[in-house]
C-alpha cells in the first residue's frame, strides 16, 4: 500500500477531531472543557502526519518491494477500521451520554461539608444539584425547609412515583463519568434525556439534615431549555452564583 493510501485515516481521524473541538463544540459530548487543546494538538498532529506520508510518496518505487519487484502493503487491513471514528466524528457525532447511563449507575456520592454558609432570601434559589443534595443530607440547620429552589438538569425516568433531575459529572472523561440525581414528584414526567429547569420545595421525609432525608422536590414548575454547553458540570447557568 503507498503511503498516499496509508495517509488517509491519519488525515481523517485529524480532520475529525480538529472538527468536533475547533468548528463544533461537540467534543464536550466526550471530555472536558479543560481538554480542548489537547484535543486540537492531537488533530493537528494527526493531520500533519498524515499530509507529510503523502508527500513522501511521490515518485516510483516508494512502496514495500520484495524478491519479485511487486509492492506490497506494510499496513494491516484492520487499520482502515480507523476510518469508521474518523467518519463518525466527520459525518455524525454520537450522542451525548444521558439518561440510558445515568439509569443504570448509583448516584455518585455525598460530599462531607464541615458547614453550611446562610443562604440568600433569592426565590426561587438556584441551587445545584449536589448542593440541594449536601443540604438535604448534611445541613443541621434545615436552611432548605420550605424554600423554593429552582435546578436545572436532564430528565431520567424511573419505574414508581417520580423521575429524576440527573446531571453526569466528568473527571475527565465520557468513560468517568458519574450522575447526580434529585427525584422529582409532581406534574407530567418529560421525555427522557429532555433538558429541563424545575422549581420547588423538598418532597418531606425522615428528618432533614440527615441521611434519612430524601433528596427529592415537590415540582411546582417544569420548563424545558437548551442542553447547556457545560452539560457534564452540576453548574448554574452563566450569570448565576452558586449557594454553599
Amino acid at each position: 500500500m503507498r503511503r498516499s493510501l496509508q495517509a488517509v485515516p491519519l488525515v481523517l481521524c485529524g480532520l475529525g477531531l480538529l472538527h468536533v473541538s475547533l468548528v463544533t463544540d461537540l467534543y464536550l459530548r466526550y471530555v472536558k472543557e479543560g481538554m480542548r487543546p489537547l484535543l486540537v494538538a492531537t488533530g493537528a498532529v494527526l493531520l500533519l502526519l498524515g499530509l507529510a506520508s503523502a508527500v513522501l510518496d511521490r515518485g516510483p518505487g516508494r512502496g514495500t518491494h520484495d524478491g519479485d519487484g511487486h509492492g506490497h502493503s506494510g499496513t494491516p487491513k484492520v487499520a482502515w477500521l480507523l476510518l469508521l471514528p474518523a467518519l463518525s466524528l466527520l459525518c455524525y457525532a454520537p450522542p451525548a451520554l444521558g439518561a440510558y447511563t445515568a439509569a443504570r449507575q448509583p448516584a455518585k456520592p455525598v460530599v462531607h461539608r464541615d458547614g453550611f454558609e446562610p443562604l440568600p432570601r433569592t426565590s426561587p434559589l438556584p441551587m445545584t444539584l449536589s448542593d440541594f443534595t449536601s443540604r438535604v443530607r448534611e445541613d443541621g440547620g434545615q436552611a432548605v425547609k420550605g424554600r423554593v429552589v429552582r435546578m436545572t438538569g436532564f430528565v431520567t425516568p424511573r419505574d414508581g412515583d417520580g423521575w429524576d433531575l440527573t446531571r453526569l459529572v466528568l473527571n475527565c472523561c465520557a468513560a468517568d463519568a458519574q450522575s447526580v440525581k434529585v427525584r422529582v414528584h409532581g406534574g407530567s414526567v418529560p421525555p427522557a434525556d429532555t433538558w429541563v429547569t424545575v422549581t420547588g420545595t423538598w418532597h418531606p421525609g425522615g428528618t432533614l439534615g440527615t441521611a434519612s432525608a430524601p433528596v427529592a422536590l415537590d415540582a411546582r414548575t417544569v420548563t424545558e431549555v437548551p442542553r447547556p454547553t457545560n452539560g457534564y458540570q452540576d453548574a448554574l447557568p452563566p450569570g448565576e452564583t452558586a449557594v454553599r
